[in-house]
């Protein structure tokens, strides 16, 4: 007990404390480990000698549940946990999910919906004037006014509805340190309007200096054009290097003002935070309910990496770490590992080295460094930048030296490569040593679709690239003498996929030879690109009208073409077929996605025999070898 920070007053008694400087509230159970935002920030505050109490999941339906350690001397932190609390409540069908993996036993029902919004309530329910600041990914990316998905409207800044003082959006490290050294010094929480990555309140711009005007939130929530605006504005101010000030006014209730993001962790400092003396696991009080099942898979993991510059327009990354690059130190990897190698029931396996990307291991050019990243191009978006350094020696030298440590058998990549990053690095080393050590089978990789109209909007390369990219890594599985698969992620209607590009995605699993267990569909989740084009029907970065499947009807078609086998969407396939003007794929032809319905059973038109002779007046599909993973592994 005594490895952990305390989580109840006889804790915080037992180290002779008579009161925390900071109470963190998180949605999430209470695991002492550096791939939780409550561990990081916990801990990080520690080692700066504030006292620091964790009230984990409390009972939201009891005001008393967030005075287990009284009042704070300096504030409440409170976060959501690692997931946003709706994407962990609801699928993207908005049904019940029936597992939450950073809940005791997976026990689903132990955190609110809007978590953020009803533990901040609460807190002010007790505690009228004690500083709340808000952080975690919930707040980070409802930071401003925007569109909510299950409520299908533009809601307030997460400020304005939670009553808290401050919001530290991002990772934070920076953030939370300079807000703990104002309230520690005696500068009230209204007057911390100063800090880089925060978000606050204010009556006027007074506090301000030259702040870029959003429009405001009646005007974001009356009409779609100014939401795109202001969303484009916002994406363009995500770097610290170069983003301004942002004043969103709401009416009598003053502005809400975005501060520039705080700047990217050196290495040093990342080395820091990952040396802290996290105990590694879930609170022992967990032990009775079978665990936290989200620590099982990181537990042996390494995170060797931070930020994105990939910029997918579904992904958030580039509201939350932002796009520069940040990397720990081989030293900082390696004493982890070895550390790692010492539980007991460590197998020798380390389940992944890398982060959101797992081969960035540097910025996608020395300029971001000091300059930030590019406000209107992206770097692998639609080509490679002429300035990107595509390079993976630092990284194989990474896995080399964690493959040669005692106790070690193996070293996955399981957090998924950059397919077109690795062919834009003329050195194949990494690909063929990812091929001969690093894959048990399979490799993930997330093409998305195949048309390249989905994945313009996307931000992914096109197909072709990914084309490529599965003959390079055929080569390097036949020089180590292998035999592993590809295996794609796919996503169904997302902005731009009309009905045609749907079916083409399906005529594609079906060349693969293998039906996707599970297939991804769309989820419009707050402050992405995609997210807005969903809404607005317009990619805000261009001012191009996008289409946008939303009927929860046509996204049930688009979802069920990609399992076209499962006889239970036949129905919803037919459907789309007819909508897309393909009935050429309804037949007995082994191009054919379903076949006719027999007479007397549901759509006469679609005879049996009307099959056969649409068959043999356009001849059966020539038949041939289809050179690719999955076939490959099935003949086998």
């Amino acid at each position: 007990m005594s490895q952990f920070l305390p989580v109840t007053k006889k804790d915080m008694e037992d180290r002779g404390w008579d009161q925390v400087d900071f109470v963190y509230v998180t949605g999430d159970a209470y695991v002492d480990h550096s791939s939780f935002g409550t561990a990081i920030i916990s801990r990080l505050l520690e080692s700066r000698g504030y006292k620091v109490g964790i009230i984990p999941q409390p009972d939201w339906r009891r005001k008393e549940s967030i005075a287990v350690f009284g009042e704070p001397r300096l504030g409440f932190l409170v976060s959501a946990g690692n997931m946003d609390s709706m994407v962990n409540h609801y699928t993207v069908a908005k049904k019940h999910r029936q597992k939450d993996s950073y809940s005791p036993g997976g026990k689903m029902g132990l955190r609110p919906d809007r978590a953020v919004i009803v533990y901040s309530n609460l807190i002010r329910q007790t505690f009228k004037k004690t500083p709340v600041i808000l952080g975690g990914i919930e707040a980070s990316l409802r930071r401003m006014a925007h569109y909510d998905y299950w409520e299908n409207k533009v809601k307030h800044s997460i400020l304005i509805d939670s009553g808290a003082d401050l919001i530290s959006y991002g990772m934070g490290e920076h953030s939370i340190i300079e807000i703990a050294e104002a309230l520690d010094s005696g500068i009230p929480v209204s007057e911390i309007t100063y800090v880089a990555g925060t978000v606050y309140k204010c009556r006027d711009l007074s506090r301000t200096y030259e702040p870029i005007i959003l429009p405001s939130f009646d005007e974001v929530q009356a009409d779609k054009q100014a939401y795109a605006r202001s969303f484009a504005i916002q994406y363009q101010n995500t770097d610290p290097f170069t983003a301004g000030t942002m004043a969103e006014f709401y009416g009598t209730k003053g502005y809400v003002i975005q501060n520039p993001p705080a700047l990217p962790l050196t290495q040093e400092e990342m080395d820091d935070v990952y040396d802290l003396p996290y105990a590694g696991n879930y609170h022992p009080m967990y032990e009775k309910d079978g665990g936290i099942p989200a620590l099982e898979e990181i537990k042996f993991s390494l995170t060797s990496n931070r930020g994105c510059f990939g910029s997918c327009s579904f992904c958030a990354l580039t509201f939350h770490q932002g796009r520069i690059l940040q990397t720990r130190s081989h030293e900082s990897i390696l004493k982890e590992a070895v550390h790692m190698t010492e539980e007991k029931d460590f197998k020798g396996y380390i389940h992944d080295v890398g982060g959101p990307t797992a081969d960035f291991r540097q910025p996608s050019c020395q300029k971001q460094l000091t300059r930030g990243v590019c406000k209107n191009r992206h770097c692998l978006f639609p080509e490679p930048c002429k300035n990107l350094t595509a390079d993976h020696k630092n990284y194989v030298s990474l896995l080399r030296k964690l493959r040669d440590l005692p106790k070690v058998k193996k070293v996955f990549v399981r957090s998924g490569v950059r397919f077109d990053y690795v062919l834009a690095d003329p050195d194949k080393t990494f690909l063929n040593e990812l091929a001969k050590y690093h894959v048990s089978g399979q490799l993930r990789v997330a093409p998305e679709h195949v048309s390249n109209q989905v994945l313009k909007y996307m931000g992914k390369p096109s197909h072709e690239v990914y084309e490529k990219f599965l003959k390079e890594f055929d080569k390097a599985n036949k020089k180590a003498g292998l035999q592993q698969f590809a295996v794609p992620y796919f996503m169904s209607s997302h902005p731009g996929c009309t009905m045609k590009e749907a079916v083409k995605l399906a005529e594609y699993v079906r060349d693969l030879g293998f039906t996707p267990e599970q297939v991804q569909d769309f989820y419009p989740t707050p402050s992405t690109l995609s997210t807005c084009m969903y809404y607005t029907g317009i990619h805000p970065l261009t001012g191009e009208e996008v289409y946008v499947p939303k009927s929860a009807h046509e996204k049930a078609i688009q979802r069920a073409l990609m399992q076209y086998k499962n006889p239970v969407n036949r129905e919803l396939v037919l459907e789309g077929l007819k909508i897309a003007g393909r009935m050429d794929l309804v037949g007995y032809g082994e191009k054919c996605l379903i076949r006719p319905v027999r007479k007397g059973h549901g759509d006469s038109k679609y005879t049996e025999n009307a099959g056969r002779n649409r068959e043999s007046k356009h001849g059966p599909a020539p038949k041939k070898t289809i050179r690719n993973h999955h076939t490959r592994k099935k003949q086998k």
